[in-house]
């Protein structure tokens, strides 16, 4: 079969002048889809031009071919369907180098240290319930500051309560780590809003937490099990109209807020029935010593403990992370070990890295298989 002819390819193998990369460049959306092939398209004047991607499996730096006499730089890179990527740009020149964003490109994704480029692979849809709905009746996000913590200061929490909330129901419990991320990046008020009014979702009180020191607090920290378990959770239930079940309450949290999840359900078995854990840092050892820096040594230690006596810390767990992600390998092992101990279990993996829109996009499902609103439980 002949390989398909790429866009780029009119502008290689022979000689080109900038008329023809005006011609090019006229009315096409960057970085161009051709199926599986994705061509980076950067122009000005530089010695070399990297893409700087974050898809584990592939280099790191992948370069950029230069037009001659002209200014015009490209790569092509095979990315799998459905995928989405975010990546940046390195323009060496002069001795030096500068990471950018992609200026041809407006797909951008926001994170706490900034923005990144992204390309939406051939298929990948960017889902409709992330804004929001004007139809949706909105809930209400309001602070509350905790000044009794074991941390030795005060602790902000953010309460989300559904529209038209009564005092004479109960409603389910969600916890969230990172909550300030997921409300700013992954979208997770409108998600909520959204959800609970297509009925997909039960309507729920989330309780949106805001760290101090989350690398030394979230990997089996005893003061922050304690605050979430022993501090957090009842001044919850002393002022909302909660269920008073483990299987009503959740703890939700991505990388190392996952592993926050899990240990305080270890610590504390029988009390949150339900984890949504995303992208979980699970690193483990089975010998020697781990290779991820000294952030990790807390959370070696206690996945090692709990892999060793893992007990059963809860009852339903939704486990997603991103194929492209370096902790795919211990997200993959986690699964069968939870399976074994007698947790019920959902799995998914999405092509996307370790980023807050592949958790925005899980949300849905985790949220809509562990707190099933009417129209799941009438149609599934």
């Amino acid at each position: 079969m002949t390989p398909r002819r790429l866009a780029i390819d009119a502008l290689r193998g022979h000689a080109v002048n900038m008329g023809d990369v005006h011609h090019f460049m006229h009315k096409r959306q960057f970085p161009i889809i051709e199926g599986r092939n994705v061509t980076f398209v950067w122009r000005g004047h530089a010695d070399a031009v990297q893409l700087r991607h974050f898809i584990y499996g592939l280099p790191a730096e992948i370069p950029f071919h230069h037009v001659a006499h002209t200014d015009l730089w490209y790569c092509v890179v095979e990315v799998p369907e459905m995928s989405r990527i975010e990546y940046k740009l390195n323009i060496m020149r002069g001795g030096g180098r500068e990471w950018i964003r992609d200026p041809l490109n407006p797909n951008l994704a926001h994170d706490p240290f900034g923005a990144n480029s992204v390309c939406q692979g051939a298929g990948y849809e960017t889902p409709t319930w992330i804004e929001p709905d004007p139809e949706a009746r909105r809930g209400t996000l309001e602070d509350h500051i905790i000044y009794e913590t074991q941390f030795g200061e005060p602790r902000r929490i953010t309460i989300y309560t559904p529209a038209r909330m009564r005092p004479t129901r109960r409603y389910p419990l969600l916890i969230v780590h990172d909550g300030g991320d997921y409300l700013n990046f992954a979208s997770a008020g409108a998600v909520l809003d959204n959800l609970i009014h297509g009925d997909e979702v039960l309507p729920m009180v989330v309780a949106f937490t805001h760290p101090g020191d989350r690398l030394r607090e979230y990997p089996d920290d005893p003061r922050h099990v304690a605050f979430i378990a022993e501090t957090l959770l009842p001044w919850l239930e002393e002022r909302y109209p909660l269920y008073g079940t483990p299987e009503r309450r959740c703890l939700m949290g991505a990388s190392f807020g996952a592993v926050a999840s899990l240990s305080i359900a270890w610590r504390h078995p029988g009390v949150f029935g339900c984890l949504l854990l995303q992208s979980g840092s699970f690193a483990f050892t089975e010998i020697g010593n781990h290779s991820r820096g000294p952030a990790f040594d807390p959370v070696v230690d206690f996945m090692n403990r709990f892999r060793a006596d893992p007990g059963l810390p809860s009852q339903r767990v939704f486990v997603s992370c991103g194929t492209y992600e370096t902790l795919i390998f211990e997200n993959r092992s986690i699964v069968p070990l939870f399976e074994q101990i007698g947790m019920t279990v959902r799995y998914r993996e999405a092509r996307d890295g370790h980023n807050w829109e592949n958790w925005r996009n899980r949300m849905r499902e985790g949220l809509s298989w562990l707190y099933p609103g009417h129209l799941w439980m009438t149609y599934e």
